[in-house]
């Protein structure tokens, strides 16, 4: 793999030889310069008998036909190199250290049922590449940041375009996540350990039901907060510890939509969660007067209790089939927006299902 994206130029600008050999050969600019370095590396590696793969910035008509074009940008330009004739895999949408749900990866084919590659330039695309970069990984969570979505995102390699049943495979994927842990993965043991470090060897239980409603922010969220990191910087704080695609959030998503769509029994079930929740912020209260450290989470704490309180007052509004009051509609409008904010690079990922809640009593 010989990388190919982000070259700026820059140093090639800077540097005399360079320029005179780019005069000499006739060579009008730095992409040119690029794809000749290219072709001669493909010369290399062809005669000991490697495969050049690179990102799609390489692909170029110049280049022969047995490289293979790694596509960062996504499945419209894995296609076109296919209809180029060039083998590719796909990594877009397969960016594991961007805490993206499981259920995003999985969907996400490498060739789409939309596609309009013929069937002879389907073959071009071999498949796919889960990437995790580590910047904000350590060896204490990195197995947090790959397992279990990995796992996911293998079957969809190996899979068929049609299937596609979410709700089977986070079924499935709650077994495979245990034997995991039973091979030796530390995402799960390891969660644990940073969050006892966190209280001092405290009671962990409400920070606990905390972190199992929480997230990492998403994408390149988390460079954009003003802090520089280095290698040596500490990663043993809430945000480190918190996993994607947490799994009582989605859950309880899950209940909020079926209960929405007819299943009313689940009534009692959302109701117990949320008064849990609501219960919860006075208990950590406690831990955090004793852990200045997760200090930080302590709006996101504030905003649980405060949506589940809101969450049990729409549920006893829709039960009465009462219709709320001016006054609770706009204050449960703000709770809401607030509560999408984020805090210590984490969010609370029950927004959505209590929004949805309240939409309902709105109509």
């Amino acid at each position: 793999h010989i990388g190919g994206d982000e070259n700026n130029g820059k140093q090639w600008n800077q540097n005399e030889k360079i320029q005179a050999f780019m005069k000499e050969n006739g060579i009008k600019s730095n992409h040119d310069l690029q794809t000749l370095f290219n072709k001669r590396i493909s010369a290399i590696l062809t005669k000991y008998g490697k495969k050049m793969i690179g990102w799609d910035e390489i692909l170029q008509p110049e280049l022969p036909k047995n490289i293979v074009i790694q596509s960062w940008r996504g499945t419209e330009a894995l296609a076109k190199a296919a209809q180029q004739g060039y083998m590719g895999i796909l990594s877009n949408g397969y960016y594991i250290d961007l805490i993206q749900p499981t259920d995003y990866h999985y969907l996400n084919d490498p060739v789409p049922a939309d596609s309009k590659l013929s069937d002879d330039e389907k073959k071009f695309v071999l498949g796919g590449e889960a990437t995790m970069w580590a910047e904000f990984v350590v060896p204490e969570n990195v197995d947090s940041r790959i397992w279990p979505r990995t796992a996911a995102i293998a079957e969809r390699f190996w899979s068929p375009q049609n299937v596609r049943d979410v709700d089977d495979m986070y079924r499935r994927l709650d077994r495979v996540n245990f034997q995991l842990e039973e091979l030796g993965i530390t995402n799960t043991k390891n969660q644990e350990m940073m969050l006892r470090r966190l209280t001092n060897n405290g009671d962990c239980t409400a920070l606990n039901i905390l972190v199992d409603v929480i997230e990492p922010v998403k994408i390149y969220t988390r460079h954009n907060y003003g802090v520089k990191y280095y290698s040596y910087s500490p990663y043993t704080r809430v945000v480190d510890a918190a996993v994607p695609d947490a799994p009582e959030a989605r859950k309880f998503r899950k209940l909020v939509d079926e209960f929405l769509n007819g299943k009313k029994e689940l009534k009692n079930k959302i109701t117990a969660q949320l008064t849990l929740w609501r219960n919860n912020h006075e208990k950590l209260a406690k831990t955090i007067n004793l852990s200045p450290i997760i200090k930080e989470i302590e709006p996101l704490s504030l905003n649980l209790k405060l949506l589940s309180e809101a969450g049990l007052e729409t549920l006893s509004l829709l039960d009465k089939k009462q219709k709320p009051k001016e006054d609770w509609i706009k204050a449960t409008d703000k709770l809401l927006l607030e509560a999408k904010k984020s805090y210590g690079q984490t969010e609370l990922m029950i927004v959505s299902a209590v929004e949805k809640l309240v939409n309902e009593v709105k109509k």
